[in-house]
């Protein structure tokens, strides 16, 4: 006895099917229909190695002949080969020549039903020529053309293969903070010991940017010796020159103290040397409200930038030191346009318990948020990292909350766990995360060598931003 359950037939993967050339008659005929999205021209573009600006770039393509953008005619030309490959005659089918002329434009939006016709059988090498056309929703033709194919001789029944999932990462949101940072004008910044390539050149590519005006501050010799090996410009580029790594840090702070540097910028020296110097109660930029660091994330998956602190400055903050930690970060996500910020503080659970202090703390800083201890922002916690991004896990919790769900800023535990949150968020799901120390006189510019330039420009726009909310 079998007592294994038929699969039903509406969970049966759908099947491909071809038609072998003794199926086929002059006349026959199949289609498949597809509405071209912009993300299928981004897709094709980066597939092709085509970047024609006429397919890519709105400005320039309102100046064309057609006044928007259109798709690639090899993306429409794609339709007749799906349908050739899937429908008819199908899998087995050997694509031997193709005409086309392209009649129409195809822009995103438009409902293309691409159709093939059998016109023509050649039984002795099992050849098969077949009328293409491609129609838009208006039934405008936007190609034509003749294919000829040798068709399979075999019958081929399988499951369709699922199409993978494609994530675009457009980096919209850094792009849309870089274009509002260049309108502010470059500052001058006291970039510290950059000698080494990838310092200098983010310096320079801030510069270029229209960023910041670097002032390059280290061992004169050992920076132009970086610049020569990289093949890096250096002409009109002030240097401070000073004789190591820790005099370096000393005379950056120095310049911001002084006025000549509005902003400070991370070299090749390790977090804690410059960050000893900012610290010092003499001669530092302290304030009165403790430094943090705060990640600024594109996250492709979510629909808005992801702030995440502390994962670089704090070990393991107290409740007063999470209370300027959870301020810092509210302020700086008003400074690049969050009107109303909404914070969730994070721990493992989303319900206080007396033996776990994160969510003491929670709740403590929720208390604070509503006493006007912690202002411009909305604050719930605690809250785990699924219910504070994902608004189905929060609803399964059953957690009402203006945070739980879509929160900006992820405010958490210690430093490992916002460690661990960051590079999961950038080596799994593809952020980019831009770096800046806050707390402090001035922003400071805090990269990772494993940054891209688009990081470190990021990192650039933030702390301009931020510095001309204090101006």
């Amino acid at each position: 006895m079998n007592d294994i359950a038929p699969v039903p037939a509406s969970l049966a993967a759908p099947m491909i099917e071809n038609r072998t050339f003794d199926e086929l008659k002059v006349g026959d005929t199949a289609s498949v229909r597809r509405i071209l999205r912009a993300d299928d021209i981004a897709l094709f573009a980066y597939i092709s190695g085509d970047i024609n600006p006429a397919h890519l770039d709105p400005d320039y393509a309102r100046g064309d002949m057609f006044h928007h953008i259109i798709v690639h005619g090899m993306w429409t030309a794609g339709l007749i080969s799906a349908v050739l490959g899937t429908r008819l005659p199908g899998p087995g089918t050997i694509y031997l020549d193709q005409s086309l002329q392209f009649r129409a434009p195809v822009g995103p939006g438009d409902e293309i039903t691409a159709t093939v016709t059998v016109t023509e059988l050649e039984p002795a090498r099992h050849r098969v020529t077949l009328a293409c056309t491609a129609v838009n929703q208006s039934g405008t033709e936007v190609l034509r053309g003749t294919a000829l194919v040798a068709a399979p001789t075999e019958k081929v029944r399988r499951p369709a293969m699922p199409l993978p999932e494609v994530r675009l990462s457009r980096h919209e949101r850094f792009n849309a903070l870089l274009g509002t940072a260049k309108a502010r004008g470059p500052l001058a910044t006291a970039v510290v010991h950059p000698c080494d390539e990838v310092s200098l050149r983010g310096a320079l590519d801030a510069a270029a940017a229209g960023l910041i005006v670097p002032i390059l501050v280290g061992p004169e010799a050992k920076i132009r010796a970086a610049a020569e090996k990289a093949g890096l410009d250096l002409a009109d580029m002030r240097i401070e020159a000073v004789p190591h790594s820790h005099a370096a840090a000393a005379r950056g702070v120095q310049l911001v103290r002084d006025g000549t540097a509005k902003l400070l910028m991370k070299g090749a020296l390790h977090t804690d040397e410059l960050m000893h110097e900012v610290m010092l109660a003499e001669n530092g930029l302290r304030t009165g409200r403790r430094l943090s660091h705060v990640y600024v994330m594109d996250v492709p998956s979510y629909p808005r930038p992801l702030l995440v602190t502390d994962a670089a400055i704090n070990i393991a903050p107290d409740l007063a030191t999470k209370r300027d930690i959870a301020q810092n970060a509210i302020d700086l996500s008003r400074a690049i346009g969050i009107e109303s910020p909404r914070l969730a503080v994070l721990s493992a659970v989303e319900t206080v318990n007396p033996a776990m202090p994160s969510t003491l703390d929670a709740a403590a800083l929720c208390k604070m948020g509503q006493r006007g201890q912690i202002t411009g922002g909305i604050i719930d916690g605690p809250l785990a990292f699924d219910n504070a991004v994902n608004a189905r896990a929060a609803a399964e919790k059953g957690i009402e909350s203006p945070v739980a769900g879509r929160a900006d800023i992820l405010l958490v535990p210690d430093i490992e766990a916002g460690n661990m949150v960051a590079k999961q968020l950038t080596f799994l799901a593809g952020a980019d995360a831009a770096g800046v120390v806050v707390g402090a006189r001035i922003p400071i510019v805090l990269t990772s060598r494993a940054d891209d330039a688009r990081t470190r420009l990021a990192s650039c726009a933030v702390a301009l931003m931020l510095a001309g909310t204090s101006d």
